[in-house]
């Protein structure tokens, strides 16, 4: 069965991804390689030398024996005289006899010549060379040599039959010299051929012997390192698991601690900690849920005497126009503060929902387009009362699964929040951009007022920052619309986020999936606006 390309990426990702996450195993990798850089070293090393001690004893005797040899003939053929027998003759008993005497010492022989003769000698009739073996086992060059001096000279080269290609044959030492054969006055060079044959035996056996020693050598270590290893990592996973744990919720997960070494008094440590983090964790979760209740306990409690406020300022503006004009001032300032303590009681409860867990989602199919269209119409009248334009622009439908009351109060804040902000002396408008796909929606609120700077983008949806705090509300915001703002598109599983630059205005964005539940990957629209000047 063929493998697919797929297959091969996943599966060289998961190789990848163990790599990553295993310590032991890049740990024994590298001391591996690392040892086998170092073995590979040791014993290239000692092949060299112990080839080097063969070969140099090898030819040190080669050479030795050849000179004896050629100074053994050089006496003969001088016993023989110039006229006991015919050239060829001697040139045979010559021949034959340093090949019996190769034979029984382990040499071969080529005799060649006579120097400066044009007659090619033939290996093949058994005169000139040991029956059986090539001339061409001489090289050239070893030729040249003896051929121009008569010192003996010596060389490597490979012996070979007369059966074999070139480049075939056994490793030897070839040593050359010269004799003058009395008969007819004419100089033959002499070749002795020491095969190496035990040589090369010895070294197969020394580098069979290094390459398993090292072998075994290297699978000792890597079972050493791994046995090591295991003793350290094996806790550190165990610390892993329960830092999960613990991150998880369940603070009473401790390790397992044994033995007094470093990764005992390391375990202690680490539970040590966990005790302390456990104490803290719940000490800050009793002051968060005092808070929560205190808030949520305020806030009911003052609906209460707010509502009979509300009762006693309703009489009161209702009443102004038979006031002075400064007590009617006040009722008029007293009905729009009480307003604005309603609005930030209502929000102070949801807050309270939100920390407490209690927030839940009514969904239901709403088209955004309508949505927007709304608030908008809602917006206007505060807008034109600042001099500040809403444009919506939505060309096409939008309908998403959602929490209309929540994304409504989204917009509304959103909106509200451009409409501060807007450049009333300058470009005084405040776009408001609904799209969708088919993954996800997406609405954007862009304003052309101070902007935001970078330092700022941060803190913009901290409960009761602001910008600039001399700047008045206009809307009568809380200071909690852009906190809550956030909450209720996190809780759709959607994104809420904004794009500023200084005196180049704002862009708010928020992204939700077109069907509760689902993964959000991306949005319709763009956080930066296509008419933002980026500067680098």
């Amino acid at each position: 069965m063929a493998t697919s390309p797929a297959d091969l990426r996943r599966a060289l990702g998961g190789a990848f991804t163990f790599w990553r996450r295993s310590i032991r195993t890049r740990v024994v990798v590298a001391i591996v390689l690392l040892g086998a850089l170092v073995a590979g070293s040791v014993g290239l090393l000692l092949m060299q030398q112990i080839t080097d001690g063969l070969v140099r004893s090898r030819v040190s005797a080669a050479v030795s024996e050849a000179g004896s040899e050629t100074a053994t003939a050089r006496d003969k053929l001088g016993q023989a005289g110039s006229s006991d027998f015919d050239p060829s003759t001697q040139l045979r008993q010559l021949v034959e006899s340093l090949v019996a005497r190769g034979d029984e010492r382990g040499f071969k022989v080529v005799v060649l010549g006579p120097i400066g003769s044009s007659s090619d000698p033939d290996p093949a009739t058994g005169i000139r060379t040991t029956p059986g073996i090539s001339a061409d086992s001489v090289p050239t060059k070893l030729r040249t040599v003896v051929e121009r001096s008569s010192r003996t000279a010596w060389t490597y080269t490979r012996v070979r039959t007369l059966s074999q290609n070139p480049g075939q044959g056994t490793p030897a030492v070839v040593v050359g010299s010269r004799v003058v054969l009395p008969s007819d006055g004419g100089t033959y060079t002499l070749y002795y051929l020491f095969e190496m044959r035990e040589e090369q035996r010895t070294l197969n056996l020394v580098r069979g012997s290094l390459l398993t020693s090292g072998v075994l050598l290297l699978l000792l270590t890597a079972g050493v390192v791994f046995l090591v290893t295991r003793q350290v990592i094996t806790p550190v996973r165990l610390a892993r698991r329960v830092a999960e744990r613990i991150a998880s919720g369940r603070l009473e997960e401790r390790m397992h601690v044994q033995g007094e070494d470093d990764i005992a008094r390391l375990g202690t440590s680490f539970n040590q900690m966990a005790d302390a983090l456990q104490q803290q964790i719940r000490q800050l979760v009793d002051l968060s849920r005092v808070q929560r209740q205190f808030v949520s306990d305020v806030s009911h409690e003052l609906r209460t005497p707010l509502t009979t406020v509300r009762m006693a300022g309703d009489v009161l503006h209702d009443s102004r126009a038979g006031f002075d004009p400064v007590t009617a001032r006040a009722a008029e300032l007293l009905q729009k503060e009480l307003d604005r303590f309603e609005n930030l009681l209502a929000d102070l409860l949801e807050i309270s929902r939100f920390d407490a867990g209690a927030a839940g989602l009514e969904l239901s199919e709403v088209n955004l387009v309508d949505l927007a269209h709304r608030v908008v119409e809602a917006s206007d009248p505060v807008a034109r009362g600042r001099g500040v334009e809403l444009q919506l622009v939505a060309p096409d439908p939008c309908v998403a699964e959602i929490d209309e009351r929540r994304i409504e109060r989204v917009l509304r804040n959103l909106v509200a929040n451009a409409i501060d902000h807007a450049d009333v002396r300058g470009d005084a408008r405040v776009v408001v951009t609904v799209k969708g796909d088919a993954h996800a929606a997406a609405i954007t609120v862009r304003d052309y007022g101070v902007g935001l700077a970078p330092n700022q983008l941060q803190m913009v949806f901290n409960r009761f920052w602001r910008a600039d705090p001399a700047r008045a509300r206009t809307t009568g915001g809380t200071g909690l619309g852009l906190a809550i703002s956030l909450e209720d598109a996190q809780l759709h599983g959607g994104w809420l986020q904004v794009w500023g630059a200084p005196d180049a205005g704002a862009q708010f964005r928020v992204t939700v999936p077109r069907r509760a539940g689902d993964p959000l990957g991306h949005s319709p629209l763009p956080l930066i606006p296509a008419d933002a000047e980026v500067t680098s």
